[in-house]
């Protein structure tokens, strides 16, 4: 059979062949406008209300009832925002449920900061309304009530009709988002009692970018799009011709083989279930066990990591939940909803089967899952790795946070900084009331010891480029202070069970080799087994006492010069994700492992006030830590920043890691942005970075001859960004 096995059909399906067969005449002789009046316009409607029917064929409404969307989230934003909009002299009160998709709660959010107010109805253990909750939340300000048919993590199946009674006791207009139910279970309006229903079409073998919202006739809902009156003057804009006839058809399918599609769902879901009870014993079952989705399964079990599992299980394609925001939570807000125990909600997979899955594919992933499930629940005794060699190792694919962008987030990080003691030994120069990555201890008055330690996760596939990004890494924290790096121990974290000793081996010599660059030696080291590779080093550096560089000098006049090019982690995000090129990986390799120690050897020329190395915090993080630190505000020009230019192109793919979001809200608070700089530009200056430049604060008569002679030795992105502006509380100036 071919690998991997598709077990992801809640996030997309296949285009059906028919459907296929059906759009093809409109790629190209069938290509009229709708709204035209010749014969080609003629044409294209026609194929727009025969979709319009099969639409409504299959949920039991009048064809004048269905909108055509662009998808599920612009149903559900329109019936939302539309009764909001169309009802709101009534009143400003909606309820919702605590587990909805994205596409409700997020417009649920706007709402609430504009006017009007949310109630979420909680759900029990199985992920369930009780429609008594709904009917002691509802007051006379009610004006729509949002559940959705079925959950899209659990598969849960929601009460629908005896919510829609509720609401119908009340007045209160009810909207359900069908996405995941049409085209797997009998959704009929008319059965359901909803005013408003949401249809996604590649849920169900139709194209992505394409949907329908049934409005029941006379219910209120104000349109979004403004502009020629298509859809009934609903909706504006020429309708999407290939689509809407690849939607209709898929809806004439789904009604004439629905009871065909709902059984094979039913019993393919059966297998897998009852497969992995067999060969695991502790998993539990999400959700209802009865009334869900034929197809979905959410299943959890103790004691794993699941972004780790979905790491290892390459040939199965699955989720940890929603693919719409994979990523964006740390914990799934549904599975927090139905108090699923902790053990079980971290290692919780999500497993959605289709109509053209097959038992092979059954009995194939319940042997990779149970595989993997033992093999990270064991010891490496038990399960020793065969050897690979390194080159079809992929580190990235053996965790899940990448590089110092896994770091713990600024302000958690903060909080438990304030609380440990401030040391007494007069010796100790540099400590925790700096935002600094080293302490540093006078041991005569001419030397002082430099001490730090770096440890992260894989940035890059390649086990011998992240030994070397690594040391790169832990060595510029000295140089950024000033020292002069001597020594240094490994620091490993090591999944013997999963990878084999060869791929450490390979990490340790790309670590040996950068260290010999710098002229270092690494006298031993401490290793531990870990579910991840993680590595790093303990450095030790001198300096004499009077030359130490701290962050918190910088001086208000100074100029700000940054030594490297940001975007490494974007970048690095979109290789994981196979987004970037072979062209791209090599250069971004090349930038975090070259050393820090050619701009560390021209910048102690100069009378340096202030430096830090950017990485994991983003350039505006580890500037904020500048100017807190020295009690000074500061200014940066966006433009003069440099960019690694591949960034671009993958920030607009949203190949954004969860550090470089964390960091946006980390500076915010402090960051005055000038109107005209976008959130693209906003998270670049971001961006976590692994093995970043140093940022320099030197005074301005010595700036541009700085800059001279670090492109003289090469460091050809060498940028003056900025300046510190005046005495203040650590605010930055973002300008275009």
């Amino acid at each position: 059979m071919e690998y991997p096995v598709y077990l992801d059909y809640n996030a997309t399906t296949p285009i059906d062949r028919e459907v296929a067969a059906a759009m093809r005449p409109f790629l190209d002789e069938k290509f009229g406008n709708p709204s035209s009046m010749h014969r080609f316009g003629i044409e294209a409607r026609r194929a727009v209300e025969t979709a319009r029917k099969q639409v409504a064929s299959l949920i039991g409404c009048k064809p004048e009832e269905i909108i055509f969307t662009s998808g599920g989230t612009e149903s559900n934003n329109m019936a939302i925002k539309g009764v909001a909009s169309a009802r709101q002299q009534r009143g400003n009160h909606i309820i919702t449920s605590a587990i909805e998709h994205p596409a409700v709660l997020e417009v649920c959010r706007y709402l609430s900061g504009n006017g009007f107010s949310i109630t979420y109805l909680p759900v029990d253990g199985s992920g369930m309304v009780d429609p008594d909750d709904l009917r002691r939340s509802i007051t006379p300000q009610t004006i729509l009530v949002s559940v959705m048919h079925a959950n899209n993590e659990v598969g849960t199946l929601q009460p629908i009709h005896d919510l829609a009674e509720v609401c119908k006791s009340f007045g209160v207009v009810f909207h359900t988002d069908a996405a995941q139910s049409v085209g797997k279970i009998p959704v009929r309006v008319d059965e359901l009692g909803v005013d408003l229903l949401s249809i996604a079409g590649h849920k169900f073998y139709a194209p992505k970018g394409i949907g329908a919202l049934y409005i029941r006739s006379g219910v209120p809902c104000d349109k979004l799009i403004h502009g020629a009156d298509h859809e009934q003057n609903r909706r504006a804009g020429t309708e999407n011709l290939l689509e809407i006839v690849g939607l209709g058809k898929a809806c004439e399918i789904a009604e004439r083989d629905r009871e065909k599609i709902t059984a094979h769902l039913q019993r393919m879901r059966n297998r897998l279930f009852n497969g992995l009870m067999d060969q695991l014993p502790d998993v539990r079952l999400n959700g209802h066990s009865s009334r869900c989705l034929p197809n979905t399964l959410s299943v959890g079990f103790p004691g794993i990591d699941i972004n780790t599992l979905l790491s290892n299980l390459t040939e199965v394609a699955a989720s940890a939940g929603a693919a719409c925001h994979v990523g964006k939570e740390p914990v799934s807000h549904v599975l927090s909803a139905m108090h699923v125990p902790n053990e079980y909600m971290l290692g919780t997979l999500r497993l959605s089967v289709g109509k053209h899955t097959t038992e092979e594919e059954i009995d194939t992933a319940i042997r990779l899952i149970a595989e993997q499930i033992r093999l990270l629940t064991s010891s490496h005794e038990e399960n020793a790795v065969d050897y690979v060699p390194s080159e079809g190792i992929k580190l990235t694919r053996y965790t899940h946070g990448m590089g110092c962008a896994c770091k713990l987030r600024p302000q958690q990080l903060e909080e438990v900084l304030q609380s440990l003691p401030v040391p007494l030994d007069k010796n100790v120069m540099v400590d925790t009331r700096t935002h600094d990555d080293a302490a540093v201890y006078r041991i005569t008055d001419e030397i002082a010891i430099v001490q730090t330690i770096d440890f992260f996760t894989p940035v890059v596939d390649d086990p011998y480029s992240f030994g070397a990004i690594a040391a790169a890494n832990a060595l510029s924290d000295v140089y950024a202070m000033g020292a002069e790096p001597r020594f240094a121990l490994n620091v490993v974290g090591f999944p013997s069970n999963r990878l084999p000793l060869e791929v450490l081996g390979q990490i340790l010599k790309g670590a040996q080799d950068k260290a010999t660059e710098a002229g270092v030696s690494i006298l031993g080291g401490h290793s531990v087994e870990d579910t991840e590779p993680k590595f790093g080093m303990a450095v030790t550096g001198f300096v004499h006492p009077s030359r130490i560089l701290t962050n918190a000098r910088a001086c208000e006049g100074d100029r700000l010069i940054l030594t490297k090019p940001i975007g490494t982690g974007i970048l690095a995000t979109a290789l994981k994700r196979e987004m970037a090129s072979v062209e791209v990986a090599k250069k971004i390799i090349d930038l975090m492992s070259e050393l820090n120690l050619k701009a560390y050897r021209v910048m102690m020329n100069y009378p340096v006030n202030a430096c830090t190395d950017i990485t994991g915090f983003g350039l505006l993080g580890h500037l904020r830590e500048m100017t807190e630190g020295s009690g000074n505000d500061a200014e940066i020009i966006a433009s003069s920043v440099p960019v690694v230019e591949e960034t671009w192109a993958m920030v607009r793919a949203n190949m954004i890691p969860g550090g470089t979001l964390s960091n946006l809200d980390y500076v915010g608070p402090v960051t005055d942005w000038d109107p005209s700089i976008g959130r693209e530009t906003r998270l670049v200056l971001c961006d976590a970075q692994t093995s970043g430049g140093l940022l320099i604060s030197v005074p301005e008569a010595n700036a541009e001859d700085l800059l001279h002679d670090l492109h003289s030795e090469g460091l050809l992105y060498s940028s003056a960004i900025g300046r510190i502006t005046r005495k203040g509380n650590g605010r930055i100036s973002v300008i275009p």
